[in-house]
């Protein structure tokens, strides 16, 4: 009998205690240990909480393969280098973490998104679209419901109704999570934002939506990664393409439409489930999914929801109820802080409500995030330079 294939998974919230569950069905896998920094005795009602451990090395020493799903990207980004160190490909379940520091890793060793979140359901979306010929030109996501500056009342309400953390659900709700989702896809397939914090336009269904972005896309002259506000679409993802004019009419005959723009929708995304095709994908050595690139264009920057006095700290960005992340390029911003290094930080300027926080207006402390996204800064201005 063949060894099972250890997995060791950090973070120990809804997505980590789903895919040990799921892991739990597959023969040649075992969960080997499960990272957090929290106190172990108090974590009430996860499964198999012998795994748990606060140990790195425990980590490292016990794995194959790493998955990644903390939804923190200071604490992430010190892990995953642990585990380059140690050979070890990571897979990670956090668009957070790959567009704040990803990059800086995607040189060194193998890390991939999984599918499950939308970007990864995108990347593998596309890899069947373009086997059959089509043409992207909109790499799209579909939210259903969408409140800038929600009450803490209410987060508090719809966290403990779904079992997600507070911030978790901020994050959703607020925007911060599709702008960083849908910039890991521009950086990882190529493509290209229209302006900062996106289109996302409203739509009654995805189809016409679909045709609208990619009318936009031709505009622009590129392929562009974007959402759709669609109450009634689907929790899925879509691509809006192009195809050769002598498939039209076998295409309409698909009921596909008339063209010449195709929507191709996936009307699900399954999170942890669907980890486990990337971990096979990673086991039979079918390569990176989705990273965001070692040279991304697309960053996510923090936007204040209010005013802010000097003095104020800000435990966290992401989810918090100060500020809110929107995409943008980085050439054109090149000051601004990424929202997912706004951790423990400390305002010194006056900031107005809707302005972008820069590197000018906060003090943070010093990290390996930090020097990571240093570096992918000057790297991304040093190739824009270079082309241009």
């Amino acid at each position: 009998m063949q060894p099972k294939t250890k997995i060791g998974v950090i973070g120990t919230g809804f997505i980590s205690k789903g895919l040990i569950k799921a892991i739990k069905n597959e023969d040649d896998l075992v969960v080997s240990k499960v990272l957090t920094r929290r106190k172990i005795s108090d974590i009430k009602s996860f499964p198999d909480k012998e795994l748990i451990t606060n140990s790195v090395n425990e980590l490292i020493e016990n794995s194959e393969i790493i998955v990644e799903c903390s939804g923190d990207t200071i604490y992430g980004t010190e892990i995953i280098n642990s585990a380059f160190l140690a050979n070890l490909p990571v897979i990670t379940m956090n668009s957070e973490l790959q567009v704040t520091t990803g990059s800086y890793f995607a040189g060194r060793g193998m890390i991939t998104e999984a599918e499950g979140d939308q970007p990864g359901c995108i990347a593998a979306l596309k890899e069947n679209v373009v086997q059959m010929g089509f043409k992207p030109l909109v790499y799209g996501n579909i939210k259903g419901f969408l409140n800038r500056t929600p009450k803490k009342e209410e987060m508090e309400y719809w966290s403990k109704r779904n079992n997600l953390s507070l911030q978790m659900v901020t994050s959703f709700t607020d925007g911060t999570k599709v702008q960083f989702e849908q910039a890991l896809v521009a950086n990882g397939l190529g493509g290209d934002i229209v302006q900062t914090g996106l289109l996302g336009p409203a739509s009654d269904d995805v189809e016409s939506g679909g045709k609208y972005l990619a009318e936009q896309a031709k505009k622009h002259g590129s392929v562009i990664s974007d959402y759709l506000l669609c109450p009634k679409g689907p929790a899925g993802v879509f691509i809006t393409a192009e195809h050769e004019e002598n498939q039209r009419g076998a295409l309409n005959y698909f009921k596909m439409g008339e063209g010449p723009y195709y929507t191709l929708t996936q009307n699900f995304h399954l999170c942890h489930l669907e980890i486990m095709k990337t971990i096979r994908r990673v086991l039979t050595g079918g390569g990176v999914l989705l990273n965001n690139s070692s040279t991304p264009s697309i960053s996510v920057g923090a936007v204040a929801k209010t005013k802010i006095a000097p003095g104020t700290k800000i435990s966290h960005g992401i989810g918090s109820f100060l500020v809110r992340g929107e995409a943008l390029k980085i050439i054109e911003h090149p000051k601004h802080i990424p929202i997912g290094l706004l951790v423990n930080a400390v305002i010194t300027n006056h900031i107005e409500e809707g302005q972008l926080i820069t590197m000018d207006d906060v003090v943070i402390p010093d990290s390996l995030a930090l020097k990571a996204w240093k570096e992918i800064k000057n790297k991304a201005i040093n190739d824009y330079e270079a082309i241009v």
